[in-house]
């Protein structure tokens, strides 16, 4: 893994296979269909078990990271998408799958929002922003359409979103789930053996209660955690460069030393990186040499430092 040297040009996006076409096989499930009249198919007991025990494997994936947060509204999807593309400014090749099928955000905050195509081996092929790989629920339904989804529903969707995309070979694949403890980080954990998982947090101790819920989550799902991410950890001053913490101080990092694992960082907190989500530029790529970009750059080395130092890659099975 390298950085990239002054003046020497990221490789532009690959050009869209010509071959490729809409795909015809990912079916969302939508508010508007589903009815009390409908009739269910359910799947028959007996198959049920062998389903739940089969993993995907994603062997040419050599690091598979879950970005989770205890609550909403610390920016987790904002540290998972300059996250990724910190990890590809070093020379890593990184894909970025938005899980959160409740309010997929990736394509708003990459500037995407195109349908993606399918190969001739019926693989869907997924959508490339800011050299990141992407793929996202989002990209299959109208923005303003609400989806309602149910567990089995839900296990499904994830479960081909893995499986059916040809990712190809990747260093990191990134996953942002939705916040919480809830049915997404089950049925991940399920489908894909991870390396482990980043809790976001910010500051404050209503944020920092959450975070221990979801260590302990990960814990007894069997998920390592490498990393605690402190996102909006002080305002700097774009004028005299003075920090201030506005929430309050060193709470991720006394959060981690209480669990016994890693701290990566501290995200400052500034206008311009929500700006930067909203028209599609993140700020590590629209800003590469801003305060901002040098912290989430930091965060990605620290990242890389926590696998190279386990030496653990994909030796993990969920039971």
């Amino acid at each position: 893994m390298r950085f990239l040297k002054k003046g020497e040009k990221k490789k532009p996006d690959p050009p869209s296979d010509p071959a490729a076409k809409a795909h015809p096989d990912l079916k969302v499930i939508t508010g508007s269909q589903v009815s009390g009249r409908q009739s269910r198919q359910p799947t028959p007991p007996q198959q049920q078990p062998q389903q739940q025990q089969q993993n995907i494997t994603l062997p040419n994936i050599k690091y598979k990271i879950a970005v989770a947060s205890g609550k909403g509204g610390v920016g987790k999807s904002t540290v998972a998408t300059n996250l990724a593309i910190s990890l590809a400014n070093a020379g890593a090749t990184v894909g970025l799958l938005d899980a959160d099928a409740y309010g997929p955000s990736i394509p708003t905050m990459m500037g995407i929002q195109e349908q993606p195509k399918t190969s001739p081996e019926r693989k869907i092929i997924p959508l490339v922003r800011h050299d990141i790989k992407l793929m996202s629920i989002g990209f299959m339904v109208p923005e303003e359409q609400a989806m309602i989804w149910r567990g089995p529903m839900l296990h499904g969707a994830i479960r081909q979103l893995l499986s059916d995309v040809d990712w190809g070979e990747l260093d990191y694949l990134i996953i942002d789930l939705p916040p919480g403890t809830g049915d997404v980080a089950l049925s991940l954990t399920q489908a894909l053996p991870l390396t482990g998982a980043l809790i976001v947090t910010t500051p404050q101790d209503v944020a920092l209660a959450d975070v221990r819920r979801g260590v302990a989550m990960f814990e007894r799902l069997g998920v390592p955690i490498l990393g605690v991410i402190e996102n909006m950890s002080y305002f700097l001053c774009p004028h005299c460069n003075e920090k201030t913490e506005i929430f309050s101080a060193d709470g991720g990092k006394n959060t981690s030393e209480r669990f016994g694992v890693a701290f990566l960082g501290q995200i400052p907190l500034d206008a311009e990186v929500c700006t930067a989500g909203d028209i599609g530029v993140p700020i590590v790529a629209g800003h590469p040499e801003s305060p901002q970009s040098e912290a989430f750059g930091t965060v990605a080395a620290e990242l890389t430092t926590v696998l190279e130092e386990s030496g653990e890659e994909d030796e993990l099975t969920i039971l």
